[in-house]
């Protein structure tokens, strides 16, 4: 099993920036691949960005290419998502995931509870 905590949401206005941490443990960091999704009001949960195990690839889906970066510390067994330039579309509750397996695929097996993101306009 593999517990995730997510932390940093908030209240955020729009041109602002945010960073998300995840802090993991259960399961060796450095085997799980790891992932960020999102869920807005009344939508379906979306992938974001994964990262592979050793930090060094990484995907994003193009709704935040170029304003989201994922980046992990496996010493810290922690990853996290950097959001620039948000936007009220990206108001969500923000989720860290892991999976053994592919970091770029969105079946990830492991979730966090999730923090609120809200962006204001």
């Amino acid at each position: 099993q593999v517990q995730l905590v997510e932390s940093g949401g908030g209240l955020v206005q729009a041109g602002d920036s945010l960073t998300l941490s995840c802090e993991a443990s259960g399961r060796p960091f450095s085997s799980l691949a790891m992932g960020w999704f999102r869920q807005g009001p009344a939508k379906e949960r979306e992938f974001l960005a994964g990262i592979s195990w050793s930090g060094n690839s990484a995907y994003y889906e193009d709704s935040v290419k170029g304003r989201f970066t994922i980046s992990r510390d496996n010493a810290e067994n922690t990853v996290s998502l950097q959001m620039n330039t948000l936007k009220p579309e990206d108001t969500a509750v923000y989720y860290c995931a892991a999976k053994l397996g592919a970091y770029w695929q969105k079946d990830y097996d492991y979730w966090g509870q999730g923090t609120q993101v809200t962006v204001s306009s």
